[in-house]
């Protein structure tokens, strides 16, 4: 058994200098660290709790005229039965309730949420020798291992571990921006899309987060493709499960049925929450029809290079784009 040391800072400021001692990790609500802890991926000595931290903003749920803003600590649950946004954009709503169980979303917070690891089983299985993301420069068993849940775009030689958010696949079509704090209180704005890393040579390196820094918050602008917007997610069974493709969707349709903007984020089957441009190109000023639905989920899956065990997933991955844009092309707003 290891010791163990817990923390619980008052402010962000004391928490980000938790942070700086080497072995500290950020716990928060839900909370994936503690399994990670008893399978031995984590093997961290100093916990900084960041539930207690004493600022209202970090928990709030702020929606104006112009944007929708997200606190950090706000749970899973409260934001997907936040009836305003619900209203505004329901694709928020519908990729929380269909991300982890009932239980988790009650305690999980939107911060952790965003950050949460892979599911690949070489990674979470210590007894597997090459994990690039687990011990950098050791290989990737997944390769030419049993990959049918892994990523077919953005993959590399490195590793090939599929990212498993559903909520995070919504903030990229949204365009959200992600706000931090970090050392002697300086804090950024970042595109939600530039937040994780793709793998590359470096899956070890998963985000552009600093040791010391925090995410305070999320940004959403308000915008005419939010009350056309859905969440279809296909898993192997209809309870709790991970996605095996995804599509978060959200578009603004002229009275003709000529699409004026398209945004369009793809989970289940990517490294890192994606955002499909090449697709939302083909849509924009066309009629949204079948046919062109079709052409558009061509697009978004035209770079992507299946494994032994995943080919299915590029059909399937096409198949379920198509039936969130037809889905949201019906929506009556």
């Amino acid at each position: 058994m290891r010791p163990i040391v817990y923390e619980a800072p008052p402010t962000a400021e004391v928490a980000i200098r938790a942070l700086s001692h080497p072995d500290a990790v950020v716990l928060a609500g839900g909370t994936t660290l503690f399994d990670l802890m008893k399978i031995d991926v984590v093997q961290s000595g100093r916990l900084v709790d960041v539930t207690r931290l004493q600022d209202p903003r970090l928990g709030a749920i702020v929606v104006d005229e112009t944007t929708i803003r997200l606190g950090a600590l706000a749970r899973m649950a409260d934001v997907a039965a936040h009836a305003e946004i619900a209203a505004i954009c329901p694709l928020i709503p519908q990729s929380l309730n269909l991300g982890a169980s009932q239980q988790i979303r009650n305690m999980a917070r939107l911060g952790g949420n965003v950050l949460q690891r892979t599911r690949c089983a070489y990674f979470r299985d210590v007894s597997f020798g090459q994990c690039n993301k687990r011990i950098p420069g050791s290989g990737c068993a997944a390769l030419d291992g049993h990959n049918r849940q892994h990523a077919i775009l953005g993959t590399s030689e490195a590793c090939i571990a599929v990212y498993p958010g559903d909520f995070p696949q919504a903030l990229a079509a949204l365009d959200a921006t992600v706000e931090t704090i970090g050392r002697g209180g300086r804090t950024r704005s970042i595109r939600f899309t530039d937040l994780h890393r793709p793998p590359g040579a470096t899956p070890h390196v998963e985000t552009m987060l600093e040791r010391e820094e925090l995410i305070t918050g999320y940004v959403i602008r308000r915008g005419p493709w939010m009350k056309r917007s859905f969440y279809l997610k296909i898993r192997d069974r209809q309870s709790y499960a991970f996605a095996l493709a995804s599509a978060a969707v959200a578009f603004d349709l002229a009275g003709d049925g000529v699409v004026r903007e398209a945004r369009i984020g793809l989970g289940g089957v990517a490294t890192v929450p994606w955002r499909a441009r090449d697709a939302e190109a083909v849509l924009r000023n066309r009629r949204l029809t079948a046919d062109v639905a079709q052409q558009a989920a061509d697009a978004a899956f035209a770079g992507a290079l299946a494994r032994s065990h995943n080919q299915f997933k590029i059909p399937l991955g096409k198949q379920t784009l198509v039936r969130a844009l037809l889905h949201a092309a019906a929506m009556e707003i």
